[in-house]
């Protein structure tokens, strides 16, 4: 199983980024996938989840501004972010939902600057 994130990069406040998450090795279509982050020094962190059939859910802290969505004929997860914010900052990967501890891939690292 391989879940292989990307599209971080270094951005200032305000801007927008789009990550994407390749899934393989599993049977894509029937999992729910969510994107989860973990900043310097805090813990890792649930901030969007999408259902088998498109349902989604936000960290409250990122509600309005992230989008996660799905193309299971692509195998990949979305996660558009908006009005990013330095808080933001942190390294960004997807898992299942919920979480397998062994899927945990490399993340894409995303960087906020005021």
């Amino acid at each position: 199983v391989q879940l292989q994130a990307s599209g971080g990069g270094s951005v200032q406040a305000g801007g927008s980024l789009r990550l994407s998450c390749a899934v393989s090795g599993i049977i894509f279509r029937v999992n729910a996938m969510g994107w989860y982050r973990q900043a310097p020094g805090k813990q890792r962190e649930l901030v969007a989840s999408i259902t088998v059939v498109g349902y989604t859910t936000y960290a409250d802290s990122v509600k309005g501004r992230f989008t996660i969505s799905r193309d299971n004929a692509k195998n990949t997860v979305y996660l558009q972010i908006d009005s990013l914010k330095p808080e933001d900052t942190a390294v960004y990967y997807c898992n299942l939902i919920p979480v397998r501890d062994n899927y945990w891939g490399q993340g894409t690292l995303v960087t906020v600057s005021s």
